[in-house]
C-alpha cells in the first residue's frame, strides 16, 4: 500500500500480521550549505601532518588510551587532554578493507580501489583511508602499512594530504600493475 503526501511517499508492508513502515523518501533537489572545521585537536593533528609529515596524538593516562585522531578530552573519563600530545609515527596494520567498484554517484570506476580501516601503531585509533601500490589479492588483514603523504610543498592541511598508505617495504610481494 502507497500513500503520496506533499513531496514524500510512505510505504506500508505487512509483515507476519505486522504492519511496518519504510523510511520517507522525499524526491527533488535540497540546497544544503554547510561549514565543517576540523576542531582544535584536528587542526593540530593537520597543521603537524603538513609541516612534519607526522601523526600527533592524546593520550590519557588514566584510561591509558591514546587516541587518534586526536581529542581533547578523553572519552571515557572526560580528562583534560590538551597537554598529552605526542608524534606518533604514521604506520599501521589493515584492520578490515574493502574493494569499491563503484564512484560516488553510482557509476563504474576504470579500475577497483581500495580502503582500509588502518589501525595506527602506538594508539587506540586508525583511519579509513586507501590503500595504495599493491593488488587487492595480495591486500591481507594485519598487513603492516605506512603513508604515503602528497609532496610537502602540495600539503594543505587536509585529510588530502594523506594520499593513502602502501604496503610497508618490507612486505611488498609484487609490484602492483593497474588492470
Amino acid at each position: 500500500m502507497r500513500r503520496q503526501r506533499d513531496n514524500a511517499t510512505t510505504r506500508s508492508i505487512a509483515v507476519g500480521g505486522l504492519a511496518r513502515v519504510e523510511p520517507r523518501v522525499w524526491r527533488g533537489a535540497m540546497p544544503v550549505q554547510f561549514l565543517y572545521t576540523a576542531g582544535a585537536a584536528g587542526e593540530r593533528f593537520f597543521q603537524t601532518l603538513k609541516r612534519k609529515g607526522i601523526f600527533t596524538a592524546t593520550h590519557c593516562e588514566e584510561c591509558r588510551l591514546t587516541y587518534l585522531p586526536p581529542r581533547l578530552y578523553c572519552e571515557r573519563c572526560f580528562a583534560d587532554l590538551s597537554d598529552t600530545w605526542r608524534d606518533v609515527t604514521p604506520v599501521g596494520r589493515v584492520y578490515t578493507f574493502t574493494i569499491v567498484h563503484v564512484d560516488r554517484e553510482g557509476g563504474p570506476l576504470s579500475s577497483p580501489e581500495l580502503v582500509a580501516f588502518v589501525r595506527i601503531d602506538g594508539t587506540d585509533g586508525g583511519l579509513v583511508t586507501r590503500l595504495l601500490e599493491i593488488a587487492p589479492e595480495d591486500v591481507r588483514i594485519d598487513m603492516s602499512v605506512e603513508i604515503t603523504l602528497a609532496p610537502p610543498r602540495k600539503r594543505r592541511g587536509t585529510l588530502e594530504d594523506i594520499l593513502g598508505f602502501r604496503p610497508a617495504r618490507s612486505v611488498a610481494k609484487r609490484p602492483f600493475t593497474r588492470r
